[in-house]
């Protein structure tokens, strides 16, 4: 999986996230965590509609080569942010549940209007967004 560098920066309920390689893509939350969303969603949504036009993607360089680039000023962070694009290939996979937690997939994915596939895959999105 490919991450790239975001840079972030802020005080009180202004924070924003901005990509040396990404030119226009930022992120912007009332805490570092919702910048940190945003510029998650945003990155995935620049690179999509690149990917879709025909436009070139950068490649992300290192939190090593951004530091050395001096692009990162005094009191800002960086953060790694990973990039998960769809590649429009649905693939069929056998997984494994109990049936309790089977269950309560289906239950949560009927109240959201979900499939049990989209319902997953959006969990397991955000659990790798989150880097949790």
């Amino acid at each position: 999986m490919t991450h790239f560098v975001g840079v972030i920066d802020g005080a009180g309920k202004n924070w924003g996230v901005r990509f040396p390689d990404v030119d226009g893509c930022v992120g912007v939350g009332a805490t570092p965590e919702e910048a940190i969303a945003s510029a998650t969603e945003a990155l995935r949504e620049v690179m999509s509609y690149k990917r879709g036009g025909g436009f070139k993607i950068n490649k992300a360089r290192t939190l090593t080569q951004i530091l050395a680039s001096g692009e990162v000023a005094p009191g800002e962070t960086t953060v790694l942010i990973p990039l998960l694009l769809d590649s429009g290939r649905v693939v069929r996979a056998n997984l494994t549940f109990d049936a309790g937690l089977l269950e309560s997939i289906d239950a949560a994915a009927k109240n959201r209007g979900l499939t049990r596939s989209a319902f997953l895959a959006s969990a397991a999105r955000e659990k790798i967004e989150a880097g949790k």
